[in-house]
């Protein structure tokens, strides 16, 4: 662990073990009897739902956990900017669109890049070889989610501009049917959808995340609940790096978990799991830089109504 993750590491820890001890005693408000995550059926955080881990840290609060599933990060960030979750778990593109309509948001920790978790794919039999070869194709993506950005990123890196393509927008379930019979020539998408198309068609990938660019995803906060309950925040963020190292160590099991909670057989969660890179990170510099140059991205391509600076978004947890 470097220094950087250990001070982050460290001072999560100790605003966690403040919610036992200074519960209305400090200014922090006192715990809310509930605290809503907002996830989707993948990665870390189900593991941290099975573990419990994120709800016996707060069970000296006298706080309780509500998950609301959510099929994708942009529909997540707008409950999470209406008030109607308190924190959630993203990828990279969906709190950029968020905070240029005006998100109530803050970035509070980042997940380790999605490498080779998330991909543009291709029917094995299509004519399209390089990501080149999608130039006047019809592409499923996800609007604002970080499959959007993966796209947009290789075909810079390809020579082609966005207006190269015919995107067609689409959530996981509908791009799925559209990809499976070919209503769409290409497809954007990340795991477990990945891994369950791969099984269910012969596909071909044209690029990865970690062949195109560096992506972590986030953790956010509901930027109103985040400053009056920096404890909880914290707590929540140390339960699942406590999550992460178990799931680090028993990938069959996180597999199993995932297969438990979404129905898709172990098999394919096996392979989901084996490329998922589990953690907690701090929003260092680097992070940070590569999510502005994703903003500022997005906003040359008019995909965002106005530029915005990310780390005008980024939560500082109080200091003790």
């Amino acid at each position: 662990m470097t220094t950087t993750r250990r001070r982050f590491s460290t001072l999560v820890l100790a605003l966690a073990a403040g919610l036992a001890t200074t519960a209305g005693a400090t200014a922090e408000d006192a715990p809310p009897k509930e605290f809503r995550i907002g996830y989707q059926k993948v990665g870390l955080i189900v593991v941290a739902r099975r573990l419990g881990t994120i709800e016996k840290r707060l069970a000296a609060a006298g706080t309780t956990v509500r998950w609301v599933e959510f099929q994708a990060g942009p529909p997540l960030l707008e409950a999470l900017n209406a008030g109607g979750i308190d924190f959630g778990y993203t990828g990279d593109a969906p709190p950029i669109f968020s905070q240029a309509a005006g998100g109530n948001l803050v970035y509070v920790g980042a997940v380790p890049p999605s490498g080779d978790s998330e991909a543009i794919i291709v029917k094995a039999d299509s004519p399209i070889r390089t990501v080149a070869d999608l130039k006047r194709r019809t592409v499923a993506v996800g609007r604002g989610t970080s499959s959007h950005n993966l796209l947009v990123a290789a075909l810079e890196k390809a020579g082609l501009a966005f207006s190269d393509i015919k995107p067609a927008y689409l959530l996981p379930a509908d791009a799925g049917s559209a990809f499976a019979n070919d209503s769409v020539e290409a497809w954007t998408i990340w795991d477990p959808y990945l891994a369950l198309t791969q099984a269910r068609n012969d596909t071909r990938i044209l690029t990865t995340s970690g062949q195109t660019f560096e992506a972590p995803a986030f953790f956010l906060a509901n930027r109103t609940f985040a400053e009056a309950h920096p404890g909880i925040v914290a707590s929540a963020l140390a339960g699942l790096a406590e999550a992460a190292d178990w799931a680090g160590a028993h990938r069959d099991q996180v597999a199993q978990a995932l297969a438990d909670v979404t129905g898709i057989p172990y098999a394919i969660q096996k392979v989901a799991a084996d490329r998922t890179q589990f953690g907690v990170r701090p929003l260092s510099d680097a992070i940070l830089s590569s999510q502005q140059t994703t903003a500022d991205r997005f906003y040359r391509l008019g995909l965002i109504p106005r530029a915005i600076r990310v780390r005008d978004a980024v939560w500082t947890p109080p200091r003790s």
